[in-house]
């Protein structure tokens, strides 16, 4: 899928780059699968503010998205390749022989036409989903859940995928997008192939106002706030702020702040570089 350079007509142009939309097929979503978003602007319950520089963006529905791929052993058609604004992967509208839609993450290499199931004993094309026990070792997987039967989790964005390396007992070895290897129970469902729009990382949004459009508003760097706004704030000139930390004085670059004692541990075999 090819990016597109634009020519520098204006100032936000000049540098800017966008996505083809080549394996785009329709431009209007399928309407008993789209629910309201309300905007939170990064404030909780409460309305107190817990998340900075959230607010505005473009208004958007939230497209329902099988994860769990739990109707086992039906095919289903690929009627359309969409853009999903939740989200940097394409989505994919598959409609069952009964006729039943759903939508799912779409693959790179999923085909408008093409018929894609899930079980136990399917053919491990892309866009098919099965255990972890049915897959080839060695093969490229994406949207693998972590605990059985509660939808994917792992390996959702654009252009990420796992390796399945080796199976042993009730567990499969899987290398992570990050590069960490850990282990997964092997009735945990996976989908055959990589995340679509492997384009994404790319994209240059060129102006500020794009990232506006994206519900994101400008983010003020600690080292140029006032001392009650931030453990890095003060000083006079530029001050370099002290040592790199968070609004709440959690030390960054370097300081460790996963749980020892976390229950997952376990299942880690090697820690991501």
């Amino acid at each position: 899928m090819p990016i597109k350079k634009l020519k520098p007509i204006t100032p936000g142009q000049r540098g800017r780059t966008v996505n083809g939309f080549d394996a785009i097929t329709a431009n209007k979503p399928e309407k008993s699968l789209l629910v309201p978003m309300k905007k939170t602007g990064g404030r909780n319950s409460q309305g107190r503010m817990t998340m900075k520089f959230r607010g505005g963006g473009h208004k958007k529905k939230y497209r329902i998205i099988d994860f769990k791929r739990n109707r086992h052993d039906a095919f289903a058609e690929v009627l359309t390749i969409e853009y999903d604004p939740n989200r940097s992967a394409f989505i994919a509208l598959t409609k069952f022989d009964d006729g039943e839609k759903r939508y799912i993450i779409a693959q790179k290499g999923l085909k408008v036409g093409q018929k894609v199931i899930s079980g136990n004993s399917v053919d491990p094309n892309i866009g098919n989903a099965m255990p972890l026990s049915s897959i080839p070792l060695g093969s490229t997987v994406s949207c693998i859940e972590m605990t059985p039967g509660t939808g994917a989790a792992i390996a959702r964005s654009a252009g990420s995928y796992a390796q399945l390396m080796a199976r042993d007992g009730k567990f499969a070895t899987i290398k992570m997008p990050s590069g960490e290897t850990r282990m997964i129970l092997v009735n945990c469902m996976a989908t055959i192939g990589t995340v679509s729009n492997s384009d994404h990382q790319l994209i240059v949004s060129g102006k500020a106002g794009r990232t506006r459009w994206l519900g994101r508003r400008p983010r003020t760097r600690a080292v140029v706030m006032n001392p009650v706004d931030h453990p890095m704030g003060g000083g006079e000139g530029k001050a370099s702020g002290g040592h790199p930390r968070s609004k709440n004085g959690i030390p960054a670059k370097g300081y460790r702040t996963r749980n020892r004692k976390k229950f997952s541990n376990k299942f880690i075999i090697e820690r991501r570089k």
